[in-house]
């Protein structure tokens, strides 16, 4: 998943230096959800332990 999280961080940023603006801030809000949800997931875990 962070290996997921670091390729949509590279895609924005080309995204966003290649001119297409709005599509590489829409691409660069998943890696922040997507580590939201991993940190959710860990601590669903961790309580039911």
């Amino acid at each position: 998943m962070l290996i997921l999280c670091a390729v949509i961080i590279v895609v924005a940023e080309y995204l966003f230096l290649s001119g297409d603006q709005m599509h590489g801030l829409f691409v660069g809000l998943w890696a922040p959800t997507l580590l939201g949800v991993m940190i959710y997931l860990k601590l669903v875990r961790d309580g039911r332990e």
